[in-house]
């Protein structure tokens, strides 16, 4: 009776299999797998939509946030949208403020007790204060235990949390922005360098390297006494942050625990290890500086003058470029790790603010808009492969830098003096370790005076 059975099984496999084009995704088990028995899969009956009688659900963002039909996804999310407003009997708005503007905005409406919008694309350093304030609400607070935003059925990359809490969601896939070295490979290829992304798959990427190729391309080529090629330029708070986060420090330590235990990080190792090899590049001479101010925040655009080998750079900073360009991570530092390698102090993503009617019914109808399948190989492939043209630059950004950016929030802190932390450091050439002293305590009197407003 057992071979009979087994006989019975195998063949009923052999039938489905042909009849289904053999293996497949949908059909892939082989025979021991069909020979165990499986319990059948029953979907619990999901509840009625709730009808919203006609409301009007805002989005806010300084731009826009609609979708548009130019591609396959936009055309899948116009058509979801269609469907959602139908099925909750609702209309989608989406409100585009000028960022100059937004955050007024944003407090006014919500202390009036009438949000400008039910959801609010807020970044992370915007978010903290308003949340000591009162003015957004948990996770918690408008999800059920089905929600995606709970069982990450849906999410690729889950918001972090803010003050040891969940604030904070994502609409479809959330963007990595790129950040890292990216090296202008025409230069590179003109001055017979090494590609950066060889050096890093062959774990030779380290500081070390990164001066060492720094000083190769700050070349005087034709001996006019003036330097016509360079090794690095980027606006030097925002390198800082970077370098200290690839240390494995941070500005502020620990603000994911709370206000009362966040604390300066202008004194710790990590950080005065990490602005100590900043300050190396600039007493090296490798750098451009094209304002003629070593600080100054235009110098994040000195590279697209062409004559920068390495530069700090975002996905956003890119576009329209006359050379060609590669990416790689920030070299890890001696007290990193390459599960952090740059500060992430643009990170923003969705809220609802404190005030909005029937939270749970806004963020089921917000949740259910970017329910579409994925129409790409993988996440954001158009857009990377816009940028870059190699298949090596989308796939250091897709498995070596997304997700490896660490929270940077000193920015949400009033008055706290990183950037003067810096000048004294770059302009003054005051040691680390004196300028941190120096600003340690403004530094933690900012902590404080932000916990102090909860």
């Amino acid at each position: 009776m057992k071979a009979l059975l087994i006989l019975l099984l195998v063949s009923c496999f052999v039938i489905v299999a042909g009849c289904s084009g053999g293996k497949t995704a949908e059909n892939p088990a082989p025979q021991k797998e069909v020979e165990e028995k499986t319990p059948e899969k029953t979907e619990e009956p999901q509840a009625p939509a709730v009808d919203l009688g006609g409301r009007t659900i805002k989005l806010s963002a300084w731009w826009d946030l609609a979708p548009t039909d130019a591609d396959a996804t936009g055309q899948a999310l116009v058509e979801q949208q269609k469907k959602v407003e139908e099925k909750y009997n609702v209309k989608i708005e989406y409100v585009n403020v000028p960022f100059e503007e937004y955050m007024d905005k944003f407090t006014t409406s919500v202390l009036a007790g009438e949000p400008f919008s039910d959801i609010a694309f807020l970044e992370y350093k915007s978010a903290l204060p308003t949340i000591l304030k009162g003015q957004l609400l948990k996770i918690s607070e408008f999800t059920t235990p089905n929600s995606s935003i709970n069982t990450d059925q849906r999410l690729a990359n889950p918001a972090p949390p803010l003050l040891g809490e969940l604030y904070a969601f994502n609409g479809g896939v959330k963007g990595n922005g790129g950040h890292g070295i990216h090296y202008n490979r025409d230069l590179f290829e003109k001055l017979g360098l090494p590609d950066l992304q060889q050096l890093y798959d062959n774990g030779e990427w380290t500081w070390s390297k990164f001066l060492e190729i720094a000083k190769q391309a700050t070349k005087d080529t034709n001996n006019d006494g003036k330097m016509d090629t360079y090794g690095f330029s980027g606006w030097a708070a925002v390198v800082g942050r970077n370098f200290i986060a690839a240390n494995g420090g941070n500005t502020v330590l620990d603000p994911e625990d709370g206000e009362s235990n966040a604390k300066e990080g202008f004194t710790d190792p990590k950080a005065i290890e990490a602005i100590e090899f900043l300050a190396s590049l600039y007493s090296n001479n490798v750098v451009k500086v094209k304002t003629g101010d070593k600080v100054n925040w235009e110098e994040g655009d000195t590279f697209k003058d062409g004559d920068v080998a390495m530069f700090h750079g975002a996905q956003w900073m890119i576009g329209d470029l006359n050379f060609e360009v590669g990416v790689v991570p920030y070299p890890v530092g001696p007290q990193g790790s390459p599960e952090v390698t740059y500060a992430d102090t643009g990170l923003n993503a969705y809220f609802i603010p404190k005030g909005v009617k029937d939270p749970e019914a806004v963020y089921q109808v917000f949740e259910e808009l970017f329910d579409v399948p994925q129409l790409e190989e993988y996440p954001t492939q158009n857009y990377l492969e816009s940028l870059y043209s190699t298949e090596d630059d989308t796939r250091i950004i897709r498995e070596h830098i997304t997700g490896t950016g660490l929270v940077g929030l000193d920015e949400a802190y009033p008055e706290y003096p990183f950037n003067d932390f810096i000048a004294d450091v770059i302009v003054n050439n005051a040691s680390v370790a004196s300028a941190a002293e120096k600003f340690k305590q403004q530094a933690q009197a900012s902590i404080d005076k932000l916990g102090a407003a909860k």
